[in-house]
Parts: structure tokens; sequence; C-alpha cells
């Protein structure tokens, strides 16, 4: 692994390699399986779920309809706070943004709460590369940043990590990042857990500055919000004297009364408890609490596109729950590694293609890394239907067509490689749009289907190595209506 994204194959590619992997295939299957069994008892506890998650939906759909509204309004209540709001258009102008701000302060190092957007965007390596270190203090995050790694999962980033490998990576590295691991340490957890502690300790009680994101930003007061597990985020809020916030703008929630649906669908959601051990809010900079200058930086970075997009824009109220992660069976077998992207799993396959396009191989492979079967929608607790995203993008993918580019309304090429799939497919629309041609196929497909191949040969040759072609029946249904029920009967 080589800790960035790029240069990553097609998910294809990557999935082959990785389902060889028997140590990281029971990493997954042990972890996913026993997050989603815990989630599972969790919501079962509320008789109102159904209806907690379609209100989720619905105020996060109302505020996506007025969301430069709501962002103008969180800007004013931010400033009138004390704090100051910066707008980045994409990645590289919020590590820009970031960066330059870190420098005023005249600071090398950041401690950083866990954060997809920095993810995203790539923050870690733009400091590094202005030279900034930038200290991971989420225990996931930080095994996987000592270990050179990637994150593999939206809330357990170092999953398909077990605890003798997170032993060897404490020994082998804490020593060179800060505090080293006791010459002892075993792969106890509660060892594990109290090395990372007196590790992070010291980054907390020397660090001038604290990077986040936010879990949803409150507009009517201007206020963040970070649920987490450990306190080590709100060791990282609290103590620096300069926070840097980091939030995508499709977090933002119109009042606080809606924030108390969402208190309730995420935490039973992502880690299967009634409530998160720790909930921070801040809102601009008070007088001796918490830092003393407070700065949010607003990120684009392809959202307003995929606002765009009528059936695309659903992606934008994920929640970071991940869910649809612990029960999707293409994710518990590939792992987040293969999807190339910050976001991986069923929301990964169709949030990236949305933020990043689907202009480069790996980006175009992504509607296709899912089975379709639904699982994650059912878990969803925002009501995402990422099948129905799924197929709207594979047609994108196909087809080509009219999308939303920073803003402007362009015409894109289908994807290289899928001239067979747009041939059938237009193929068996023609078929459809045309009765009597159908009727034929289906007969004539019937009375040959004795002679029919097991294994599909040319492009077809990949779907079938892994499955049999079904089985033809001996009469379709239209036949086998006209047959059974008499002239005009319409029962």
């Amino acid at each position: 692994m080589s800790g960035t994204y790029l240069g990553m194959p097609a998910f294809p590619k990557a999935a082959a390699e990785s389902t060889q992997d028997e140590s990281l295939r029971a990493n997954l299957r042990h972890a996913t399986h026993t997050i989603r069994d815990k989630r599972a008892k969790a919501v079962a506890e509320l008789d109102d779920w159904q209806q907690l998650r379609a209100a989720g939906a619905a105020i996060k759909n109302r505020t996506l309809r007025h969301l430069d509204h709501y962002l103008v309004q969180v800007e004013a209540a931010v400033t009138a706070a004390g704090g100051q709001v910066h707008w980045a258009a994409d990645a590289d102008e919020a590590n820009s943004i970031v960066t330059r701000l870190v420098r005023a302060t005249g600071e090398s190092e950041v401690v950083k709460v866990k954060s997809m957007a920095t993810q995203e965007i790539g923050l870690n390596r733009a400091l590094e590369a202005a030279g900034i270190h930038a200290y991971e203090t989420d225990l996931a995050e930080l095994i996987v940043q000592l270990g050179k790694d990637l994150p593999s999962h939206i809330l357990v980033p170092a999953i398909h990590r077990n605890r003798s490998e997170i032993r060897d990576i404490f020994r082998r590295e804490m020593e060179h990042w800060g505090r080293p691991a006791p010459e002892d340490l075993t792969d106890d957890p509660r060892a594990l857990a109290e090395a990372a502690r007196l590790h992070l300790r010291e980054k907390f009680l020397r660090a001038k500055v604290g990077i986040s994101g936010a879990n949803f930003v409150v507009a009517e007061t201007g206020t963040l919000v970070v649920v987490e597990s450990e306190g080590n985020g709100r060791m990282c809020l609290t103590l620096p004297e300069t926070l840097i916030s980091v939030v995508g703008i499709e977090k933002v929630v119109p009042t606080w009364q809606d924030l108390e649906v969402f208190l309730q669908t995420l935490p039973r959601s992502s880690t299967a408890e009634r409530m998160n051990p720790y909930t921070s809010t801040w809102t601009g900079t008070t007088d001796e609490d918490g830092p003393q200058t407070f700065h949010l930086v607003l990120l684009d970075n392809g959202r307003t596109d995929t606002l765009a997009d009528v059936v695309g824009r659903q992606a934008l109220r994920c929640i970071r729950c991940s869910a649809c992660l612990n029960v999707c069976p293409v994710y518990e077998r590939a792992g987040g590694h293969a999807y190339g992207s910050a976001y991986p799993g069923p929301i990964g396959a169709i949030l990236t293609p949305q933020l990043r396009g689907v202009q480069t191989e790996l980006d175009a492979s992504l509607p296709y890394a899912s089975s379709l079967c639904g699982a994650c929608y059912e878990v969803c607790p925002v009501a995402i239907d990422i099948p129905e995203v799924l197929v709207h993008l594979r047609e994108r993918v196909v087809e080509g067509g009219r999308v939303t580019i920073r803003g402007t309304r362009t015409t894109i090429r289908p994807a290289k490689g899928h001239a067979a799939e747009r041939a059938a497919m237009r193929a068996v629309g023609w078929m459809f749009d045309h009765p009597t041609a159908l009727a034929t196929a289906q007969r004539l497909a019937a009375r040959t289907r004795r002679l029919h191949p097991k294994r599909l040969p040319g492009p077809g040759r990949a779907w079938t190595d892994t499955r049999d072609i079904p089985a033809v029946p001996a009469e379709s249904f239209r036949d086998w209506w006209k047959r059974t029920r008499p002239e005009g009967d319409p029962k």
C-alpha cells in the first residue's frame, strides 16, 4: 500500500487481488458480522425506527433543496460567534487554505480528529509536503497512519487489521512518531489502548493547532457537532489554541430540533450504541474555554455538481454511519482498499463517481462494485436508495450524456470498454419496444434451450465465470397465460 489512492487500478482488478488474501477476508468477516448483529439489536429497540428513518431523509432533502440559504445562515452565525469562514471549491483550494492557516500560527505540528472530509482531499499529504506533520488521534486512524496504510472502512478505518498486526505496528513504528510502545506490549486490547493513550497524550499536551471535521453543522447557531466513542476527539477540539474544521457543505442541518433525529439514528447505525459516549459541540470561540481562534472551511469538491443530479443527489443525505458497508457482500469480500477512495463500500460506489466523475477507469468501475441485492438500502438510516443510484450511474458510464461539472452543464462521452454492454442494452430496449419480435425470440430460445452453453463467449465470459446461465423455461409466461386462460378471461 502506497499511502495514496492515486494510480490505483479499477475495482475488478483490485478486488481480484484482495479477495485472495485469506487473512483480510477473515478479519472483515468477523468484524462486519459482529457490528451488523449488534446494530440489528440496537435498532430493534425502537418502535419508531422507520419513522425516524423517514424523518431523517425528509430533513436532509429539505436542507439540500435550500442549501444555499442555510450555508449563508451558517456563515453569518459562525462569524457572529467569533469564527472565520472559508469557502473551498475543490480539494486543492481546501488544502491550500488549511496549509496557509497553519503556517500563520507558526506551528509545524497539528493534531487531528478523525475526518472523512480531510481524507477525501488528502490533507495529510498536502500538509506533509508543506513541512507540517499531522498526527491522527482516533485510535483506528492512528493504527492506519503508523502502519503507512490507508483506511478501509468509514467508521473502523483499521478493520482490515487484527490485534497481532496492530501490536507489531505499535512496536515497530511508535518510537519514530513520539513516545515508543512498551517493550513487553502484548496484543491484549487493553494493553494496546493504553499504549495508544500514552502516545497520544504527549501529542495533545504539545499541540497548538487542531484540525477536525464535523458530523453536523447546525445552521441556526453556526454550531459544529462531532460524535465519537473514545474522547480523543474532544481532547483535540478543546486543548489547541487554534481549531480548523474542514466540513462538506452537505453536513448542514437547519435547527437543533432536526439534530435530535440524527443523534438517535447515527449511533445505533454505526456503533450499535443508544447514544454516542462523546458528543462535542462548539460555536465560534469563547474566552478561556477552548480554542481562541476558530476557522471553518466549507468544502464543495463536487457536491454542488452532485446536487444538480435529481437521482444521484440522495447520496448527499449520507451521515457516514457505514451501516451499508457492514451488510454488503461485495465489501465483505473485497475490503475497502479496492474502492480506491476515502469512501468504500456501497456509499462509496455512488458517492465517489459523483464527486470525482466517471472519466477514469477506476471511477467508472465503482457503480459495478455491487450485486444490487438491496441490503444497503434496507439498513440506511436516511433511506438512500443505493441500488437506484448505482443503476443510474451505470447508465451514465455506458451511455454518457448530460452532467454538471464544476457548475456547468456538459455532455460526457461513454466510458471506454462498455461498447458491448451498450449494444446489448440497446438491443434489449428495441426488443421490449416490439412485442412480436420479443415473443418470437422467446419461443426460439425455448426451443433451442438444450443447446445453450453454460458459459458465454466473448465479453460475457467474465459474468459466467462464477455462475451458470439461467435456464430458459420451456414456455414463456405470455404463451402460458394464453394457453391456460380462455379468450377474454382477465383472471
